[in-house]
This record gives structure tokens, C-alpha cells and sequence, in this order.
């Protein structure tokens, strides 16, 4: 079975995480955000020789996204972004498009709520989601674009089908731990054990 690696990286004022998403066998990469700074995610990269591919912007929210087009060129990397998204891309995608990274296929998930082109990525163990869900909580959602609803929809009906083994990797870090299980967080966050959408905005 193919591994992958994840590199947790923090960055600016606001506890936002970066990632990189590494294919064991290829050392092909995607970056996951940009936040406030490229330097931590530039020397993650170069000490772990990775060919970043993709610097992927969950959303356009600009704590996540300030110097994605810096990030990308310094990597030698492709911006991708929702098709929704007001953000310059080389590459859009839908929801249920994949980006490979050797032979690991990351999937991505379009979960609108606490913004319309919000998108989770997915390789089948991690997923990674942005502001939609966080450790113990989940995103805003009394921000422009966005909707109790539509984020109650996307927890519910999509991240919690996710299988209970896969590791949560949120865009901040406001949990008690860094990353959790899908089964952990469907036990104990609020917003997750919200059975309709009243009950939801009530924690939310």
C-alpha cells in the first residue's frame, strides 16, 4: 500500500496550519493553503526534496490564501481552486475532481457553508478542511457567503460518511489536539452532534 506523509505546518497570528501532503514513493507533493507567510512551507518542502505540484487553496478567505501565488511560484507549483472561487487559478476543479500525486489519488470535496468554494481534500486516510471543520468546533458561518445550512449539510451528510478511521486536518489550530479521527470528532464536537439545523446554529 502506497504511504503518504503529512507535514503540519504552523504560520501567522491567526494559529493557521499548512500542510503538505507527501507521496511516500514518488516524494510528489501539494500544498495545502498558503496563510500569511511561504518561508516555513518553502523550507518543509526543500528539506524534504519534494516536488510540490499543487498549492491548493481551501478557500478564499485571506488568512489561508495571502500569498498563495507567491507560494506556488516559489515551488514551481500549480494553483488550484474551486470553480466557484474569485481566486486567479491555473486549475479549477469540482467537486469529485482528483489530483495525483504519484500513486496517491486525492480527492476533492466541495463543502460549501462557510464559504461557497469551500473544499475539503481527501487520499483516502486525511482529509483536510479548511475552516469547514475544526477540532471540537467548526467554521463561521455569519460571514459574506456564508450558510448554516449548506455547512450543516456539508458536516452531516459529507464529512461524517467519511470512513471513522480518517485523521481530520484542520485550517487552524483551535482544538486540544492537532488532528483527530472522523469517529473522535463525531463523538465529541458540538457541531457534529447537532441532529438538525436549529440544534446547529445553536452551537455553531
Amino acid at each position: 500500500m502506497n504511504k503518504t506523509e503529512v507535514i503540519q505546518i504552523p504560520v501567522g497570528p491567526m494559529r493557521n496550519f499548512d500542510y503538505l501532503l507527501v507521496d511516500g514513493e514518488s516524494r510528489e507533493a501539494l500544498a495545502v493553503d498558503s496563510g500569511w507567510e511561504t518561508g516555513p512551507v518553502v523550507d518543509a518542502a526543500r528539506r524534504g526534496d519534494l516536488k510540490v505540484k499543487y498549492v491548493v487553496a481551501t478557500h478564499g478567505h485571506f488568512d489561508h490564501v495571502e500569498t498563495l501565488r507567491d507560494l506556488a511560484r516559489l515551488l514551481g507549483a500549480q494553483v488550484v481552486a474551486h470553480e466557484s472561487s474569485e481566486l486567479e487559478a491555473d486549475l479549477r476543479v469540482a467537486d469529485g475532481a482528483v489530483l495525483n500525486l504519484g500513486n496517491t489519488r486525492v480527492r476533492v470535496i466541495h463543502t460549501p457553508g462557510h464559504t461557497p468554494d469551500s473544499i475539503c481534500l481527501y487520499d483516502g486516510h486525511e482529509v483536510f478542511t479548511g475552516d469547514t471543520l475544526f477540532i471540537g468546533n467548526c467554521g463561521r458561518t455569519d460571514l459574506p457567503g456564508g450558510s448554516a445550512q449548506q455547512l450543516f449539510h456539508s458536516l452531516r451528510d459529507i464529512l461524517l460518511k467519511l470512513p471513522p478511521g480518517t485523521v481530520v486536518y484542520p485550517g487552524h489550530d483551535y482544538g486540544d489536539v492537532p488532528c483527530r479521527s472522523i469517529a473522535e470528532e463525531a463523538r465529541r464536537n458540538p457541531a457534529l452532534l447537532a441532529r438538525n439545523v436549529e440544534e446547529f446554529m445553536g452551537v455553531e
